[in-house]
């Protein structure tokens, strides 16, 4: 018989951080997962953390009724939509567990992961299990394209390689936490960042699903502006890109002055019609707001880690034990 006086080991604390906007339909359906595989983990304990980022349906007053059913969820509400990246670290910053975990509201993401997830970091070999698609099923040819291509850019262009159809399903460990909220940049590329901590990682392939309920809130234009500010906040090689297209442009302007004056000399008449003229002002004009588009991506960057505003606003909060 244990000795009454001593007091029974707690449990490992697990947070999993739940992003939502516009998450009314398959809100409902998360918990209910995530509470099967709960059972299935009686040696964990469990914290839910829902984040509204300034929904504009019911997701809230969803969240609200499953606060008040259930002790383990805790939510936070933002005064408008912030966006993903600063929902997550809202997450990561409410978050008390010793182990975090990520995952999206729409079901995308098997929560029957999150058992073999929490095995390989809580076996203290790696401090992160993350989730990467195995293939891109139902996704239209010009999306995947482009997002293959992007992953490819990506790994050329910066100093960090980020795995390709790596996605935001990923159990960490406290100090990988701790290490990911340490940088307080403005501009997030989370993606980026989990690789640029370096902590060592185990990926697990998943075959990508659809949807169960609602549509997706990312367009490709909102994608494509995603990547692009991956790529400024990693890396300065479009800078450099810049100078050499500019520099290239500069050399081949003097030979293009040396021909003209040569066959001038030697053979005289007159030099290139007004059409050829037109096209090359056309390219080199068109080569130049592409460079000042560039330097401008840095300069607007820099402009907003300056202001230093804060990355969320926090309207409501509650749920939780001590609610």
């Amino acid at each position: 018989m244990a000795d009454p006086g001593i007091k029974k080991q707690s449990l490992p604390l697990l947070s999993v951080i739940i992003p939502c906007y516009n998450e009314e339909e398959s809100l409902p359906l998360i918990p209910v997962a995530l509470k099967n595989v709960n059972q299935s983990m009686a040696d964990v304990e469990f914290e839910f953390i829902l984040v509204d980022d300034g929904s504009t349906d019911t997701t809230l007053s969803v969240i609200k009724e499953r606060a008040a059913l259930d002790p383990e969820i805790r939510y936070l509400s933002f005064s408008r939509n912030f966006g993903k990246e600063a929902a997550m670290l809202a997450g990561m910053e409410t978050a008390v567990g010793g182990y975090v975990c990520i995952i999206d509201a729409d079901m995308q993401d098997s929560p029957d992961l999150l058992p073999q997830l929490y095995e390989i970091v809580a076996g203290g070999d790696y401090d992160c299990a993350a989730v990467r698609r195995s293939d891109r099923e139902g996704e239209s040819r010009l999306r995947s394209f482009f997002s293959r291509k992007f992953y490819q850019i990506m790994s050329r262009m910066c100093n960090i390689e980020v795995t390709s159809g790596a996605r935001d399903y990923r159990m960490m460990s406290r100090r990988m936490v701790d290490a990911v909220l340490s940088l307080r940049e403005t501009v997030r590329f989370s993606k980026g960042i989990f690789v640029w901590v370096g902590f060592r990682t185990k990926w697990i392939e998943c075959p990508n699903t659809k949807r169960i309920k609602g549509e997706t809130k990312w367009s490709f234009f909102d994608l494509l502006l995603y990547a692009m500010d991956g790529i400024v906040s990693f890396s300065t090689k479009p800078l450099v890109l810049s100078s050499i297209l500019g520099l290239t442009l500069c050399v081949v302007s003097v030979l293009a002055i040396l021909f003209v004056i040569i066959r001038q000399l030697v053979w005289g008449g007159s030099a290139f019609g007004w059409p050829s003229l037109v096209c090359i002002i056309l390219f080199i004009a068109g080569i130049q707001l592409f460079c000042i588009g560039i330097l401008g991506q840095y300069i607007a960057k820099t402009f907003s880690e300056v202001k230093r505003r804060p990355l969320y606003i926090v309207k409501e909060k509650g749920g939780g034990r001590n609610a």
